[in-house]
């Protein structure tokens, strides 16, 4: 999945980066390029607990987990 990286600089000079689809995904770097590298991580990291916590719901239940691609 694609997602829109939004990219400005900062007032201190660091370059401050968001997901559009995913606001709480926000990080910063010394340039466009870590502050993209760093917002992926974000993304996976976010997107890793979310999955996390999610799973915690259906403890103890009888479901089935399927990775899926979404284009």
């Amino acid at each position: 999945m694609e997602y829109t990286a939004i990219i400005e600089q900062g007032k201190n000079g660091w370059y401050v980066a968001q997901c559009a689809q995913l606001p709480a995904a926000i990080t910063q770097g010394k340039t466009i390029d870590d502050a993209e590298d760093n917002l992926k991580d974000a993304i996976r990291l976010l997107l890793e607990c979310e999955r996390d916590e999610t799973l915690k719901t259906f403890q103890g239940r009888d479901f089935v987990s399927r990775s899926i691609a979404v284009l």
